[in-house]
C-alpha cells in the first residue's frame, strides 16, 4: 500500500465519520484531489486508489497531466481565471469551480468547443465582507446564476466557496451555511443546481456539516507540495 493510499484511506474514514454525524450519506460526497505541485506519478497513485476527480490551479500545469493520465480523469479548474487562458480552460477542463463574473463566464462559453460536452460551472461566492477577495457578491450570485444558464456551452453546476484563512470554526461555518441557502435560493428560482464545492484539508468537517457535496483535497491525499 502507497503512503498516498493509506492516506486516501484516512480521508474517507474521516469523511465518513463526518457524514455520520450530520445523518449525511458519504456517498453523496465527492472528492477533487487537488494536484496542484504534484507530479503526474502521485496523480497516477491516487487515481490507482479509485480518485477519478482531479484538480488544478494553473492551466500550464495541469495541461501535461490532462494528456497524460489514463484511463482519462475528470478535470477540475479551481484557480483564478485570467484572461489569457480562458480557451486553454475551456478546452481542456469538464469542470470550471471560479467563475465570478459575467466576463469570464462569456469567456468560457465562447471558447468551449462546440463538440465537446457543457462546462460544468460553480459561481465562486465571495466570504463575507472580503471586498479584496475573488469572487461574486452573494447579491450579484442570481443575476450571473441566469447568464450562465442563457449561454451556449456551459452548464450551472452550482456555488462555490473559500472562507477566509484563520477564521474560527463558528465563522467558516457560518459562510458555509450562507452558500447552501444562496443554493436553495437559485433552485427556488428555478435552477438545477446540485453542487455545493466547499471544504478543504483543513475545515471539511464543518463543510459536510453544512452540505458540502465535493471536497477539495490537496494536502490530505497528496502531503505537501513537492516542488513550487
Amino acid at each position: 500500500m502507497t503512503r498516498i493510499t493509506e492516506q486516501i484511506e484516512r480521508l474517507q474514514a474521516r469523511i465518513k465519520n463526518a457524514a455520520d454525524r450530520a445523518g449525511r450519506d458519504p456517498r453523496t460526497i465527492r472528492i477533487v484531489a487537488v494536484s496542484k505541485k504534484h507530479p503526474v506519478s502521485a496523480v497516477r497513485e491516487a487515481q490507482a486508489a479509485g480518485l477519478t476527480r482531479f484538480g488544478e490551479n494553473y492551466a500550464q500545469e495541469a495541461l501535461p497531466k490532462i494528456a497524460t493520465i489514463e484511463p482519462p480523469a475528470e478535470w477540475h479548474f479551481i484557480g483564478t481565471i485570467q484572461s489569457n487562458k480562458a480557451a486553454t480552460i475551456a478546452e481542456h477542463f469538464d469542470w470550471v469551480h471560479t467563475v465570478a463574473n459575467e466576463r469570464v463566464a462569456r469567456r468560457l462559453s465562447a471558447r468551449r468547443p462546440v463538440a465537446a460536452a457543457d462546462l460544468c460551472t460553480c459561481i465562486q461566492v465571495r466570504p463575507t465582507g472580503a471586498t479584496e477577495r475573488a469572487g461574486a457578491d452573494p447579491a450579484d450570485v442570481p443575476k450571473l446564476a441566469e447568464l450562465i444558464e442563457q449561454l451556449p456551452s456551459v452548464r450551472l453546476c452550482g456555488l462555490m466557496i473559500v472562507p477566509l484563512p484563520g477564521e474560527s470554526d463558528e465563522v467558516v461555518r457560518r459562510e458555509f451555511a450562507r452558500t447552501r441557502a444562496l443554493l436553495d435560493t437559485l433552485n427556488r428560482a428555478g435552477h438545477l443546481a446540485d453542487t455545493l464545492s466547499m471544504g478543504m484539508s483543513g475545515d471539511l468537517e464543518a463543510a459536510i456539516m453544512e452540505g458540502s457535496t465535493m471536497l477539495r483535497i490537496g494536502t490530505d491525499i497528496f502531503g505537501p507540495r513537492t516542488y513550487d
